[in-house]
């Protein structure tokens, strides 16, 4: 596959987890490993793709494109991201309430029925 191809379906990739990532950025319960393992697998590609060969010059103006959208891709990423852990704390922090609760919970349970 070429490097043009590459890069394409790399941005595809990241253009469409971006999204994804943006809908569930406020429901972060939806969101799992695999979520962020193929994010990362496609960065990864990207970089090893320009890594391998960079751009020069006399690169086709497809090709330079491609890479300019993949930088693209990386800044949005970046502007994005912070967002995403602080929204991903909030609801880490949500459930471990929730689970004291739970476990308060169920201690009363266990404690009212050994008292009737």
């Amino acid at each position: 596959m070429d490097r043009l191809a590459i890069l394409q379906e790399v941005n595809s990739s990241m253009t469409s987890a971006l999204l994804r990532l943006r809908a569930v950025q406020t429901h972060c319960s939806s969101l799992t490993a695999d979520d962020f393992a193929g994010l990362m697998s496609e960065i990864l590609r990207g970089a090893e793709c320009l890594r391998l060969q960079p751009i020069g010059p006399d690169a086709p103006a497809a090709l330079c494109q491609a890479a300019l959208d993949y930088r693209a891709n990386l800044e949005k990423l970046r502007d994005f991201l912070p967002q995403l852990h602080l929204n991903l704390l909030a609801e880490k922090s949500r459930l471990e309430s929730a689970q004291a609760r739970l476990k308060a919970t169920a201690a009363w349970a266990r404690s009212s029925t050994q008292t009737l």
